[in-house]
């Protein structure tokens, strides 16, 4: 399926899916949908230029050093991002949006347009859930399970007795 095939859906009908596609599809939307992706991406837009690590740390409230470097590198692997080290003392490192990068604006802007328009009606609707759901809080939330690996190598309890 190209590009130019898609009628503003976001599935194609069954008997179009290449699993391949879905899977490129779904690590792309994780990319580009994960929160600090989306901030930093917008704050490269806004800076109209190269920022540095700490530049962009600072601006970030919240971001760790560590998720600020996974995000950035996972941009630049997906050339969303370019990183020049400059040979000083320290290292200056900077970190700039490709041109592929910038047409990411367009769509997170209109996103969070739809999530700042909807903001009132979607807590009403949380609080909703919330007060009249029948399910205890914590069986709302998402429960982890074991990995298959971890079940099948656990030792069945011995009886003390």
């Amino acid at each position: 399926m190209k590009p130019t095939d898609l009628d503003g859906s976001i599935c194609p009908p069954p008997e179009e899916r290449d699993p391949g596609e879905c899977r490129l599809l779904s690590e792309t939307l994780a990319r580009i949908g994960d929160k600090w992706t989306v901030l930093v991406v917008e704050l490269l837009c806004e800076s109209r230029g190269a920022m540095r690590f700490n530049e962009i740390r600072r601006a970030i409230d919240g971001i760790s050093q560590r998720m600020l470097t996974l995000t950035l590198r996972g941009l630049e692997r997906d050339g969303l991002v370019t990183r020049t080290v400059h040979p000083t003392v320290p290292p200056r490192v900077d970190y700039e949006l490709t041109a592929l990068g910038r047409t990411l604006r367009t769509p997170l802007v209109a996103v969070a347009t739809w999530a700042r328009a909807n903001r009132v009606a979607i807590d009403a609707a949380r609080k909703v859930f919330d007060t009249t759901s029948t399910a205890s809080p914590s069986s709302r939330q998402v429960r982890r399970r074991t990995p298959a690996l971890l079940r099948a190598t656990r030792m069945p309890r011995s009886d003390p007795g």
